[in-house]
């Protein structure tokens, strides 16, 4: 499908929602960051913003990327009502046409997945090579099936972290991967229903 057609698309799942008055973090991002400076970051898929916001009350310089217009002027106008719209750009980009320019201590990808095409290693490649010496690129995929999502398939197979990071294709000399694990936690779905999950995390730094 189209680029406009993506676009539409997300444009309409966030349309066709009210905006989070308080969107919260993604738990892997939480516990990987917290303890670490705050310094420049790139969040790759920012949906409602939670992830966004939560590094910006840190003191992280926030540059928050999203498929859907919706998305990002939703978050840019939440950003500036709390108070951090100095730290906050939210951008509109397709990344399977573009990329946000600059250079990152962190890069942030949860859940970065879509029903149209999208060339995921050559996402996360682009997005490695931003980071600064010292940066680390946080990947955060689903690794089972949760009883709420869209796709039931039950044939379905998840890559592994080591999977994934092999896909990216980055030189050992200069990127090291500092994790590649697979974690439980119960998440919450509509309605309040909850179930265990599995997460497959990457956490690959930049060392020179």
């Amino acid at each position: 499908m189209s680029a406009t057609d993506a676009v539409t698309f997300w444009d309409g799942v966030y349309a066709g929602r009210p905006s989070a008055t308080d969107p919260r973090p993604n738990g892997r991002l939480v516990e990987t960051v917290t303890g670490l400076r705050p310094g420049d970051a790139l969040d790759l898929g920012c949906g409602d913003g939670g992830d966004s916001l939560w590094l910006a009350r840190r003191g992280w310089r926030v540059t928050a990327v999203d498929i859907s217009t919706v998305a990002a002027e939703r978050l840019s106008g939440h950003a500036r009502s709390l108070g951090l719209g100095d730290l906050v750009a939210a951008e509109q980009h397709d990344l399977r046409a573009s990329f946000p320019g600059g250079r990152f201590d962190l890069v942030s990808a949860h859940y970065l997945h879509t029903p149209f095409d999208l060339d995921r290693a050559a996402v996360l490649r682009t997005a490695a090579h931003a980071l600064r010496p010292g940066g680390r690129l946080l990947v955060v995929d689903h690794g089972s099936t949760a009883p709420w999502s869209w796709n039931q398939d039950p044939d379905v197979r998840y890559p592994t972290p080591r999977e994934v990071a092999a896909g990216i294709g980055l030189d050992p000399a200069t990127w090291t991967v500092e994790r590649a694990d697979a974690p439980r936690r119960i998440a919450t779905g509509p309605g309040g229903r909850t179930a265990e999950v599995v997460d497959h995390v990457l956490l690959v730094r930049r060392t020179a």
